[in-house]
């Protein structure tokens, strides 16, 4: 079977530098930190880590009432940045509704916040009565996916992953795949995620949250660094438009890049503990689905969390697929761990960077890890052309995804 190219024409963001993919992009280019001290977290008993990377500059009214009703924080993030990548992509409005556009939108665990507000008032009193039925449509795991497709008109398939931290790498995936094989033509694909300290408390009671810069919170994450000590957990949406390449063509579309490849596979030998032999396997796949060598690659963004083991094995598996002179760069130290979120947001950013010539360091890294080493980890902004990325995503649970972007003006 003849699979079907795919185009990226259109992207979407809602992170901690605020609403937009320029304001992202740009932020990132600076080389500003995401990382602020949450005061709510010292207030909680058992909780060391009292920082994380918060959204901020979203006005929800800006979605109708009627609309916004049945959507949580994570849910309004993802419509603003699928308002954006729809936009951006200059397709006329009736494309939205007759079931040509799809969506693959994801979160981790859905909205805390709401399941807290929820048992907070059913758990005092034992009453339902005044329970709204909207709670429940914000407590759903396909909340962000089905809000999406409200929000917009969209009529096609709508589709929710949920995969941990893998779970933007792997929408953008499927809504790839759902585009190669003709199921659909134009794809709304990402994640999208928001805090709560139930997440920093999650990694804190598995010692993978960062604790030792509560007292200077941009100094942390650290990716690569010898001096890292953990996640900080973050928030947002990043959100891609894919579109069949024959129809970016036809009408003229700006192609921002090609998702040229992609794989997931999973690793149960143990559901905590990375395995460098396991993303191997995963990035070997990504390249022969794009039908390309490892020398063709010309820059990784990893997924790197400044985990002390996650670094290294992730170091450890690109230097045994690629070698160690691809460019590494990890965007952890920008932006934090969106988790669900962070497959499409730092895809956003690795677009922005082909377009640009130009590499985005890794931010804090001051004094690389001897066991990191063995990759060529960028830590200036460097200019040189990039014509594939490889991105990696990989979760708890032994989930990892990989994918591979074309710079479209490659094939000109």
């Amino acid at each position: 079977m003849q699979l079907r190219r795919v185009a990226v024409t259109g992207v979407g963001a809602v992170s901690p530098f605020g609403v937009g993919a320029d304001i992202l992009v740009n932020a990132l280019y600076r080389g500003e930190s995401g990382t602020v001290l949450v005061p709510e977290l010292r207030t909680i008993k058992g909780v060391r880590s009292h920082v994380a990377a918060l959204v901020k500059g979203v006005d929800p009214g800006v979605i109708p009432r009627k609309q916004r009703r049945s959507m949580s924080r994570m849910s309004v993030y993802a419509v603003l940045a699928c308002r954006e990548a729809f936009g951006q992509s200059g397709l006329p409005a009736e494309c939205l509704s007759g079931g040509d556009m799809g969506v693959s939108i994801g979160s981790t665990i859905d909205s805390i916040d709401t399941f807290q507000r929820f048992f907070e008032e059913y758990l005092a009193e034992r009453d339902m009565e005044q329970m709204r039925s909207t709670v429940f449509f914000q407590m759903m795991n396909h909340s962000c996916a089905f809000n999406v497709s409200q929000a917009l008109g969209i009529e096609g398939r709508v589709i929710a992953p949920s995969a941990a931290c893998s779970t933007g790498c792997q929408a953008v995936g499927i809504g790839y795949e759902m585009i190669a094989f003709g199921k659909q033509e134009f794809m709304l694909c990402g994640g999208a995620d928001e805090f709560h300290p139930l997440s920093t408390a999650s990694f804190d009671i598995i010692n993978a949250a960062t604790t030792g810069y509560n007292d200077r919170p941009h100094e942390t994450p650290r990716p690569f660094d010898r001096d890292r000590d953990g996640i900080v957990c973050a928030e947002g949406s990043g959100i891609l438009l894919l579109e069949s390449m024959e129809s970016a063509e036809k009408r003229g579309a700006v192609i921002l890049a090609e998702v040229a490849g992609f794989a997931t596979a999973s690793n149960p030998q143990n559901i905590a503990d990375p395995s460098a032999a396991s993303m191997e396997v995963c990035m070997k796949k990504a390249l022969a689905d794009a039908g390309i060598g490892p020398n063709e690659v010309d820059y990784v963004n990893a997924h790197a969390t400044a985990t002390i083991q996650g670094d290294i094995e992730e170091s450890r598996a690109i230097c045994g697929v690629l070698g160690g002179d691809v460019p590494v760069s990890s965007l952890k130290g920008h932006l934090g761990h969106t988790m669900a979120a962070s497959g499409g947001l730092e895809l956003i950013a690795t677009i922005a960077m082909m377009n640009r010539n130009c590499i985005i360091p890794t931010l804090n890294l001051e004094n690389p890890d001897e066991l990191c080493k063995k990759v060529n980890l960028v830590r200036k902004l460097e200019e040189r052309p990039v014509r594939y990325a490889l991105k990696n995503n990989f979760a708890l649970g032994g989930v990892n995804s990989s994918l591979v972007l074309r710079r479209y003006e490659n094939d000109k």
